[in-house]
């Protein structure tokens, strides 16, 4: 079961990447155009931080793709995008230590912790 939840949420986001390639290739649209757009749907999971997802993934194997990790494992779910935030950057910084997330933390830049924090952030604020 979690194998077959994880294929689909990888086939999920390799559409969402997909998607945001395409549109990133596609003619611009007129500047007569609404300046608001929808976020994308792909897979019935809203799309409106695609990066930040794509960085998330390598959070999902111990956080999982929702952030509610069990056992061990603090969960990410329902966290601030603040608090995560801070959290990553003192992972970082070597301010707060942890074996796994200090290291894992340094592989990212300043600006990609703030997409993984919106990222995770946004799925608390999602029914």
């Amino acid at each position: 079961m979690a194998v077959q939840l994880r294929m689909r949420l990888t086939a999920c986001t390799l559409l969402a990447m997909a998607a945001t390639a395409l549109s990133s290739a596609m003619p611009s649209e007129s500047s007569a155009a609404p300046a608001t757009k929808k976020a994308a749907v792909v897979c019935d999971v809203p799309v409106s931080n695609p990066r930040g997802q794509i960085l998330a993934l390598s959070c999902s194997s111990c956080h999982g793709t929702d952030g509610k990790s069990v056992g061990i494992i603090p969960p990410i779910h329902g966290k601030s995008v603040d608090y995560i935030e801070s959290a990553l950057k003192d992972f970082k910084s070597g301010a707060r230590v942890s074996t796994v997330m200090s290291r894992h933390a340094k592989g990212y830049s300043d600006e990609e912790i703030t997409l993984i924090a919106q990222y995770f952030g946004s799925l608390s604020r999602k029914k």
